[in-house]
């Protein structure tokens, strides 16, 4: 009987095994989801640049109560998130090469703008205009892509539906050179102001060579 009844004995299973494991799994879990440290402030850098046309304006920097106002090319600020920003000093070219070359690198040309002038009450260029033609072509090949605006305009002599189909007439008369020279038409539009927004401001009826003008705008 007892030989029968050893065999028939629900054996005993010791946890001992698990318990372990068990408690690695739960310190992973702690450690896991422990608070991350804050992220370190966020710290800008901001530098006065001149324009395409070498013109420096000026800008106010307001953080934390205090403001910097930079007003010279070149001119940087720093700023951290919550605090007044730093006082102004001037960067050196290599400097601000270092700091914003990448990124104006990055920036597309600024737009290219060329006036081409007319005889009185014609569609001829002057000599000089003419003469000038292979730089705005030559600009046009060397930044394709590109849109091109060709305005026409005149002077304020005689009558404003005359003046707006002549300066129409040139403006679309530098366009067919542009065309000639092989640039795309499709890039091409051509536009006319007439007497209507002169270079040079005048009475009705005055002449006035500067204003006899087609506007070509590279973009």
């Amino acid at each position: 009987m007892s030989a029968i009844a050893s065999r028939n004995r629900v054996p005993r299973v010791t946890l001992r095994s698990f318990v372990l494991p068990f408690a690695l799994l739960l310190l992973a879990a702690a450690c896991a989801t422990s608070p991350k440290p804050p992220p370190p402030p966020s710290r800008d850098i901001i530098v006065l640049l001149p324009d395409d046309q070498g013109k420096t304006g000026a800008i106010v920097v307001s953080s934390g109560g205090v403001e910097r106002r930079l007003d010279r090319p070149g001119e940087t600020v720093t700023v951290e998130a919550g605090s007044p920003p730093g006082l102004p000093t001037v960067l050196s070219g290599q400097e601000v090469s270092a700091i914003a070359g990448p990124a104006l690198a990055a920036l597309p040309k600024p737009p290219a703008r060329f006036i081409l002038y007319f005889k009185h009450d014609s569609v001829d260029l002057t000599p000089e205009s003419q003469a000038f033609l292979k730089v705005v072509v030559g600009t046009i090949l060397d930044r394709v892509p590109v849109d091109i605006s060709v305005v026409g305009h005149t002077d304020t002599l005689g009558e404003k539906e005359y003046n707006y189909a002549l300066s129409l007439r040139r403006a679309k008369a530098v366009a067919a050179i542009l065309r000639g020279n092989g640039v795309d038409p499709s890039v091409l539009d051509i536009t006319s102001h007439g007497k209507d927004n002169p270079l040079v401001p005048t009475g009705d009826q005055v002449p006035e060579p500067r204003n006899r003008r087609v506007e070509i705008t590279i973009r």
